[in-house]
C-alpha cells in the first residue's frame, strides 16, 4: 500500500523538482499539487492525503495562513511535513504552531524527504 502525500508551494518549479523526487520512490503516490493555503485545504479535504508536504511561506492571495491550514485539516489528520528555505526559530515556531511532525529545509529535500514521509507514516 503506497502513502497518499498532498504536495502544497507556491511555485511550480519547487513542486515539479519535489513530485519528480517522489515519484522515483514506489511506496509514495503524490495524489495532488496545491499553490496555495486554500486550495491545499480544499485538496486535503478531497484528496485524504496521509501526509501534506507544506511550504510555510506561500504567498496566498486568501490571505489563509499556514495555521488555518491546520485548523481545517484536523477532519482528515494528515500529517503535516512543513518545508522552508529558512531554517530559523521563527519557521521552527511556524512549523509547530502547524502542527507539523518535523521542519525540513528545502535545500536538503532530495536526501531527508523521503526518508521523513517513512519515518513517520510507520510511527503508531
Amino acid at each position: 500500500m503506497s502513502i497518499r502525500v498532498l504536495l502544497a508551494d507556491d511555485s511550480e518549479v519547487v513542486r515539479r523538482a519535489i513530485s519528480r523526487l517522489l515519484e522515483q520512490d514506489p511506496e509514495i503516490e503524490l495524489v495532488g499539487e496545491a499553490a496555495d493555503f486554500a486550495q491545499t485545504i480544499q485538496m486535503a479535504d478531497e484528496l485524504r492525503p496521509e501526509v501534506v508536504v507544506l511550504d510555510l511561506h506561500m504567498k496566498d492571495e486568501g490571505q489563509i495562513s499556514p495555521v488555518d491550514v491546520k485548523s481545517r485539516l484536523d477532519r482528515s489528520t494528515p500529517r503535516i511535513l512543513a518545508i522552508s528555505i529558512w531554517n530559523d526559530a521563527e519557521s521552527r515556531a511556524l512549523a509547530k504552531s502547524v502542527g507539523a511532525v518535523t521542519l525540513l529545509d528545502k535545500m536538503d529535500l532530495s536526501n531527508d524527504l523521503i526518508p521523513t514521509i517513512k519515518q513517520f507514516t510507520a510511527a503508531p
